[in-house]
């Protein structure tokens, strides 16, 4: 794989385009950082009256055009050719040679320009120093944020916590705020302190937000619990207290997992600076951030975030092979890396352990995995997978768990030639290895991954995890996005022969045709 990182060619091809001058929130991170951008353009949107925002993801979900989204929907196919056109004509006509990511974010910052949103959400695609994303000029940007730093992409940012977070830190900006993450490795803070301290930012360090019990006083009637414990779950009521606001917050927060507790950390502690930084005066005053979010405005902002993908539930159906329909419930998550799969690992067992102490007696759970992951050396499948099929969930309390596991590859992303697949065999190896006793379904090394090798692999998940009775069976699609945008259009293709629901914003939600 060849990546050319730089930044002379965006330079040079963003020369070519209209200035961008739009008020921009950068954010950077191995984990969490599309879950902070959703938060933040979710409490943005939601003000009184509401802003226009922009934000930019890499990469894409389902289709190009879901990288870049205006008040949470992705653009229109006609205003991202548009665009994407006259990008690639100036590309031509100065002969600039940008890669095919310079392009999307070209793209992304001219349609945020020509559409005069208030507002950018601007997620980084690989590191920080030389992203693409990283050139948008030091007068635009507001506030930047780094979430969590864990390995990923050592070939390209080095092979430690520190010189990834050093990479990461670059997007910070002079006598702008930085807000600072919750860190897994403690040695990352020195170095982002002192990268930002070299270019004259200032560091805020992000708290965690605390969840608490439900109160109906304020957070209003409670919905019943799931007909299963496998089948999602409520929103967290959580608190925090920030430093614009002269009480606590009080919100409930629909993105599942103990993590995004940190997440909406980081994304709580942006709007801060930007209502109270002084850096952000000009910023404010033209648009009355403090008048538009409140702490009203901003708890309804939270409640209403979606992000897709991301222990994600949906109830689908599949057709057996007595053409009968199953109803069956999945839970989505893009985990990639070892510290995203036991994020993962970690609220699965959270599931398990809840139902089990709502159970007096022992019991046997069926957990079904569908996997797919990328080839990204130097992360390996083993160490990707072990947090997955660790002996710890297979041991959880009185509750034995038997374990399911069917590997296959993701279809090729359009536009990313260099993303490739573990082949089946290597994944197969590597199941086989962490889970002896566990059944296996897989496809040949030689087929080529289509929507038709995911239908296979759901109708055995529904057959191999059994009839189940309510919450005692849990199917989980993982290991990559690209694996989880198949599943998606499956869906969007009408392929499932039932209604997806993800349970996120106001925690039933059809999925719609961006999805």
């Amino acid at each position: 794989m060849s990546i050319d990182l730089t930044l002379d060619r965006i330079r040079k091809l963003l020369s070519h385009l209209p200035p961008y001058t739009r008020p921009t929130v950068h954010i950077a991170g191995t984990n969490g950082k599309g879950s902070v951008s959703a938060l933040v353009s979710s409490i943005l949107h939601m003000s009184s009256p509401p802003m226009k925002v922009g934000r930019f993801n890499s990469p894409h979900l389902v289709s190009v055009h879901d990288s870049i989204a205006i008040n949470g929907q992705p653009v229109s196919p006609e205003t991202y050719l548009v665009a994407r056109v006259f990008v690639e004509e100036m590309d031509r006509k100065h002969s600039v040679k940008a890669s095919s990511f310079e392009w999307l974010t070209s793209t992304a910052l001219l349609i945020f320009e020509q559409e005069q949103v208030d507002m950018v959400v601007l997620e980084v695609g690989m590191g920080g120093r030389l992203d693409a994303t990283n050139v948008v000029p030091d007068e635009c940007i507001v506030v930047s944020a780094l979430t969590a730093v864990d390995l990923d992409h050592q070939a390209f940012l080095g092979d430690t916590p520190v010189a990834i977070a050093k990479e990461k830190a670059a997007i910070a900006r002079p006598g702008k705020p930085f807000v600072f993450g919750p860190q897994k490795y403690p040695e990352v803070e020195g170095a982002v302190r002192t990268a930002v301290g070299l270019v004259g930012g200032q560091l805020i360090y992000a708290t965690p937000a605390v969840s608490r019990e439900w109160n109906e006083d304020i957070d209003g009637p409670m919905m019943s619990l799931p007909r299963s414990s496998f089948s999602g779950a409520l929103p967290t009521p959580v608190d925090i207290t920030l430093p614009c606001f002269p009480q606590p917050l009080h919100a409930l927060l629909p993105l599942h997992g103990e993590h995004q507790l940190s997440n909406l950390g980081v994304a709580l502690h942006i709007i801060s600076a930007l209502i109270s930084h002084p850096s952000s005066s000009r910023s404010g005053e033209t648009l009355q951030l403090r008048q538009r979010l409140t702490p009203a405005t901003v708890s309804r902002g939270i409640r209403s975030v979606s992000w897709p993908g991301r222990l994600s539930w949906h109830d689908i159906s599949v057709q057996t092979s007595n053409n009968v329909a199953k109803p069956l419930t999945i839970l989505a998550d893009g985990a990639h890396n070892p510290a995203s799969s036991a994020t993962l690992a970690a609220y699965i067992s959270s599931l398990i352990s809840a139902s089990t102490e709502r159970c007096s007696l022992p019991r046997e759970v069926s957990v079904t995995y569908i996997l797919a992951l990328s080839d990204s050396p130097p992360k390996t499948p083993l160490q990707t997978l072990e947090p997955l099929l660790s002996p710890v969930i297979r041991e959880l309390s009185s509750t034995t768990i038997n374990v399911n596991v069917a590997v296959l590859r993701f279809t090729a992303p359009d536009g990313m030639p260099w993303i490739k697949a573990v082949s089946p065999s290597a994944l197969r190896n590597t199941v086989s290895l962490l889970a002896p006793n566990a059944k296996i379904w897989s496809i040949s090394d030689d087929e080529k991954p289509d929507q038709e090798q995911l239908l296979a692999a759901l109708q055995w998940a529904e057959s191999v995890s059994g009839s189940g009775e309510g919450d005692e069976r849990l199917v989980v699609l993982a290991g990559s996005l690209y694996l989880v945008a198949d599943f998606y259009r499956l869906i969007r293709g009408g392929r499932l022969g039932g209604t997806a629901l993800v349970r996120s914003r106001r925690w039933l939600t059809p999925l719609g045709p961006a999805y």
